[in-house]
């Protein structure tokens, strides 16, 4: 009973780390998307907004299966690679955050038995991971990633609850 009851609660975390990851993954690509609007001023916004969706999706190690999405990868496979070279120097703030949930990602994955060793190793050839920085604990991970989702206009923060407050629910 123990062994299913300690399964489903890192079950549980799992997914809402997962969930925390994708957080970092919206800001990534709205922040890759208002980049490449402004590299791009000829470019339509779908075209934009695929094209950041690719970048977003090949640094987290995810491939779109819509022959549509495949088709503009494979198209724009030239352009994909040179923004993500870039993106350590243009979003560097961003870095801690990305290590972060790459590390995050990887470490959920391997529970799940999906091994996905080149993730990192490809982070940390474009620049992007931050190699010194320790893997943060679950609670600490979901602290940045609240505190960025609600900067980002992506979450909104719980709000504390005053006591008399309780009673108007009740």
């Amino acid at each position: 009973m123990q062994n299913t009851e300690k399964k489903e609660k890192q079950s549980r975390l799992i997914g809402v780390l997962r969930e925390g990851v994708t957080v970092i993954q919206m800001i990534l690509f709205k922040k890759v998307r208002e980049n490449l609007s402004k590299k791009y001023p000829e470019k339509q916004d779908s075209h934009v907004s695929m094209l950041a969706g690719s970048i977003t999706n090949e640094l987290f190690g995810t491939v779109n299966p819509d022959e549509k999405f495949k088709n503009f990868r494979r198209e724009n496979r030239g352009t994909i690679e040179q923004e993500l070279l870039g993106l350590a120097e243009e979003l560097a703030e961003l870095r801690p955050i990305l290590s972060d949930s790459l590390r995050v990602l990887t470490l959920c994955e391997s529970q799940l038995g999906n091994k996905n060793p080149g993730l990192l190793k490809k982070a940390n050839e474009l620049g992007i991971l931050v190699e010194e920085r320790d893997i943060p604990l679950p609670s600490i991970f979901m602290t940045r990633v609240r505190e960025l989702g609600a900067q980002y206009n992506l979450i909104i923060p719980p709000v504390q609850i005053k006591p008399e407050e309780d009673s108007i629910i009740q």
